[in-house]
């Protein structure tokens, strides 16, 4: 994945900066990454944003591991280098190894191919098959099935703004990840 060098037309917004509107967000989530800083510039979507990013990351019936590997996945076909980046961090730190967060970006075997799979039709198709729906769902349960496709969705959008404006690596996931490459 390329790490674009290019001067953002929308940068993340500093803390002189942060709009009245969404005072209260900046102690939370949306102060503490570049995606939210960026997303700032545009109060009413992060405050909309803020109920589906709280199911998505925390609440999701995929779980966490499962989450990132679905995350990774798409990080990795939409060539989101901000999103690979801070999700091997966040892969390792629930102890996956860099083997598997590899085989991500790979074809993976077993139930993380299965997810693969599922994150590769919703890229080409935009729709899972029946073979991989019923795989899924026999796998995990459909309130799952809705949380990858919902995952997807979501990654894809957040990957659209970064890789749109540029949104430069967070300084410790970029440190982190020059120590310890994948």
């Amino acid at each position: 994945m390329n790490i674009s060098r290019m001067k953002s037309s929308c940068p993340p917004m500093k803390d002189e900066e942060w709009p009245v509107e969404i005072a209260e967000m900046k102690a939370g989530f949306a102060g503490s990454l570049n995606v939210y800083r960026t997303m700032a510039h545009h109060p009413a979507l992060l405050k909309a944003w803020a109920p589906l990013r709280q199911h998505i990351v925390k609440d999701s019936a995929l779980g966490p591991v499962r989450s990132e590997l679905v995350i990774l996945r798409a990080a990795h076909r939409m060539g989101s280098a901000y999103e690979w980046a801070h999700h091997v961090i966040r892969a390792r730190a629930l102890g996956i190894s860099d083997a598997r967060i590899r085989e991500m970006g790979g074809t993976p075997a077993g139930e993380d191919g299965l997810i693969a799979r599922a994150v590769d039709a919703l890229f080409d198709n935009a729709r899972l098959s029946t073979e991989i729906e019923q795989a899924l769902s026999s796998s995990m349960g459909t309130q799952a099935v809705l949380d990858l496709i919902a995952t997807v969705g979501f990654y894809s959008v957040l990957g659209y703004m970064l890789m749109t404006f540029n949104t430069p690596i967070d300084e410790h996931v970029a440190d982190e990840m020059a120590k310890r490459p994948i």
